[in-house]
């Protein structure tokens, strides 16, 4: 959600039971501002909020030009001050598996797992424990990147690529009409392709190139992990994820305005097999 319309954007997604408290709106408001200044961002994203035992961890993201350039992570635990995460990696959300339950709020917690390992061969060979640790700090930044790219969508004709591969706001787009809002086809996964990069030139042949270089939910694997319905008549049109449960996507159809964001604890749906 883009920080700039954070004071007006919030309010339509508290149908979805999402809200910010007067002081935390205020603190956000001017917090962002400074963020996006110290940092010389061209964008700032209100990301959202992973709720902890004993504290909450809110989630900012700055992008510069190119929107698939590379985000800059933020977390605060007040609104005011903003605290650089480190950028994910595989071998970091390798570790974080042995991570499990909700976060507690304290960054430099330590998530320990023991393994049990043999050592040595036939008589010889003998058990060891081994115990391996993750900071909450990596689990958090780990969950974030893998939020960003199962579920961050956009609607279809929102960014551009131009000609020199840079990925940006698309000035002439208008929102979606009211037919094109209510199809899962409309939206794409904002991230570089997975599945269009496996299809064959051929397929690729009737797609606009500026436009359609993203995945669109339509092909999301499995059915069913998104539910999508209207509010406020068709005024308004609403996506969750039922992957992670927490994440709502918001668009008035008819013009410009939409936005996501997640609220949850960060912790990925394992029964989503069993709902559908």
């Amino acid at each position: 959600m883009d920080a700039l319309g954070l004071q007006q954007d919030i309010n339509y997604l508290g149908c979805s039971g999402i809200i910010l408290s007067p002081e935390q709106k205020a603190a956000l408001q001017t917090s962002l501002v400074i963020l996006q200044n110290e940092n010389k961002f061209k964008r700032v994203y209100f990301w959202g909020k992973i709720a902890g035992i004993r504290g909450d961890y809110f989630i900012a993201q700055g992008v510069y030009r190119n929107e698939f350039g590379g985000r800059s992570t933020f977390y605060s635990q007040d609104c005011m001050l903003w605290a650089l995460l480190p950028p994910a990696t595989e071998v970091m959300r390798t570790e974080c598996k042995i991570a499990e339950g909700r976060f507690t709020g304290d960054p430099s917690f330590d998530y320990e797992h023991v393994n049990t390992v043999t050592v040595g061969d036939g008589d010889d060979a003998k058990t060891e424990e081994e115990t391996k640790t993750v900071k909450e700090e990596i689990r958090l930044t780990s969950i974030i990147s893998e939020i960003d790219q199962d579920v961050w969508i956009v609607p279809r004709g929102a960014f551009v690529r131009t000609a020199t591969g840079e990925v940006c706001s698309n000035r002439n787009f208008e929102g979606l009409h009211i037919l094109e809002a209510s199809k899962l086809c409309s939206y794409m996964h904002f991230r570089p392709p997975v599945l269009l990069a496996q299809k064959t030139l051929l397929e690729q042949a009737h797609l606009d190139k500026a436009v359609d270089f993203m995945d669109t939910l339509e092909e999301d694997i499995p059915r069913g992990s998104w539910s999508l319905q209207f509010d406020r008549g068709s005024g308004l049109v609403i996506l969750r994820s039922m992957l992670w449960l927490g994440y709502v996507f918001f668009h008035v159809p008819g013009t410009r305005h939409f936005g996501s964001i997640y609220f949850g604890t960060g912790q990925k749906n394992q029964d989503l097999a069993f709902m559908l």
